[in-house]
């Protein structure tokens, strides 16, 4: 089988400014080597993900004369990298990524820098790359009700690609109850809210094809319509805006200038900034999408996780006319991360052709989380009253630890969602994750928000912590913040945040 090769076009847009992470001094800049900074860029991106394990970095030559450096300083860097596990190299192939054997990423425990494990075994790293809540009490009692109802499912072979029924009419008696009629057979359950969007993208783009998107939104979303080798067309969100920080006239002209023919949008509580679209704004919005006859998919994710807000707005679905807008939501942020289930709310006859699509990929949803998820959803109120009292309390700890400790850092005022969106009076961003995990913390940088190196002067920060691990999370970042100062190389650590 083939290596799949990151290409040196798209190594370099996500290394950003690697140059000058955490020097503002053209100076010292200058006189600091090439391969140190640029081996730190690629390390980051391997534990944000965004070069993913086991593929192979570009060839010495087409990475230098991308980013414009000289080949010894891409051999220097590989070397520095597959010296310290981040690259494993066979004779006859590529050198591909890894993490080294100190640095797991099973999910045991928080993968951090192997140098900062080398300088301080005993650190305890609070994990702040991921926005997501312990399960709910209710999680054994839904998966004990599950598998009382699993055996009038055992007489069937048990792959059932639409979903079972009972799921499928509790997530569309949902809906109806939200102000958005909606009927059973208008329900694709799948493998998650991200499962959902890869499906659509596969039946609703093509290759080269632009995707509006807002700005910043869900890191992942931007990596799946890449995947599909789309092209996201970022519309800035403005705080400042009549609707609550979505410029629709941006999204107008965009849609009308590029041709874009999909648009993927977060406006329940957008991640990473918590933001609402407002009544107003979303019936003009469907108004947009049939306009330019541009089919918008909303992710609904974070539907749940209103902390400001008294009464919702209807789903953005309730002000379409026909099949221009799309929903997609999921159990996962409500309930449980470990849930692996989702939906997508369309008509019939695109089912019809996700259908299709998902022959070649899986075969269905798990029967036992499908039935594990009715019961959730029965208790829904219940426990979902109880999770936003204690993100809460959580944002509370995590806004009083940040006024303390960064004061002159400015923080968002988004009304729900798991994470505050913070804005740093420098940009420092991607130097500030990579230097973090030195002093307990796992950041991912604002540039994973966003497209062509954006936001390096913003961090997200989840509150789905216990307090106490928020209050020792931002002392860490503090700390980290602090030392972002230009220092010499350490000989013994050359993989430095400069």
């Amino acid at each position: 089988m083939a290596t799949r090769v990151i290409g040196a076009a798209s190594l370099a847009r996500d290394l950003g400014s690697w140059r000058s992470a955490g020097d503002d001094d053209p100076a010292r800049r200058a006189a600091r080597p090439a391969y140190l900074a640029l081996a730190e860029g690629i390390r980051l991106l391997i534990h944000d993900g965004r070069a993913p394990l086991g593929v192979a970095l570009p060839s010495e030559r087409d990475l230098a004369g991308t980013l414009g450096v000289s080949r010894t300083t891409i051999t220097s860097t590989y070397a520095l990298l597959r010296e310290h596990g981040y690259l494993i190299s066979r004779q006859g192939s590529r050198s591909t990524v890894a993490l080294p054997p100190a640095v797991p990423h099973d999910g045991t425990k928080p993968a951090r820098s192997i140098l900062a494990l080398m300088a301080q075994p005993e650190l305890t790293t609070i994990d702040m790359t991921y926005a997501a809540m312990a399960a709910p009490r209710e999680m054994q009692d839904a998966y004990s009700d599950a598998l009382q109802g699993l055996p009038a499912y055992l007489g069937t072979h048990g792959m059932d690609p639409v979903g079972v029924l009972a799921l499928r009419e509790a997530v569309a008696r949902r809906y109806t109850e939200r102000g958005l009629p909606t009927e059973p057979e208008q329900i694709l359950v799948t493998l998650g809210a991200q499962h959902g969007l890869r499906l659509l993208l596969n039946v609703l783009t093509a290759p080269a094809a632009r995707v509006l998107i807002e700005h910043p939104t869900y890191p992942n979303a931007i990596e799946a319509i890449r995947d599909v080798g789309a092209r996201p067309v970022p519309v800035p969100l403005l705080p400042e805006s009549p609707h609550s920080g979505w410029d629709l006239d941006g999204i107008r002209s965009a849609a009308r200038q590029t041709a874009a023919t999909l648009a993927y949008l977060v406006p329940d509580f957008n991640n990473p900034t918590g933001m609402l679209l407002d009544a107003e704004g979303r019936a003009e919005l469907a108004a947009i999408a049939r306009e330019t006859r541009m089919t918008v998919v909303v992710d609904e994710s974070m539907v749940d996780l209103g902390l400001d807000v008294d009464t919702l707005p209807p789903p953005v679905a309730a002000f379409a006319k026909g099949a221009e807008i799309i929903t997609i939501g999921s159990a996962s942020k409500s309930f449980w991360g470990g849930l692996r289930v989702g939906w997508i709310r369309t008509n019939q006859a695109l089912i019809t052709k996700l259908l299709g699509i998902r022959s070649t990929v899986d075969l269905g949803t798990p029967v036992m989380d499908q039935l594990a998820t009715v019961h959730l959803l029965e208790h829904a109120d219940t426990i979902l009253d109880r999770r936003r009292d204690q993100l809460r309390s959580q944002r509370a700890a995590l806004r009083a630890a940040l006024a303390e400790e960064l004061p002159e850092w400015r923080i968002s005022s988004g009304v729900g969602g798991m994470s505050v969106w913070a804005q740093l009076p420098a940009p420092v961003s991607t130097a500030l994750a990579a230097t973090a995990p030195n002093h307990g913390v796992l950041l991912a940088a604002g540039p994973r928000f966003g497209v062509q190196g954006a936001f390096e002067r913003f961090l997200r920060l989840p509150f789905t912590h216990q307090e106490g691990d928020l209050r020792l999370a931002v002392k860490a970042v503090a700390s980290a913040y602090e030392g972002l100062t230009p220092r010499a190389a350490d000989p013994l650590n050359p993989l430095t945040c400069y």
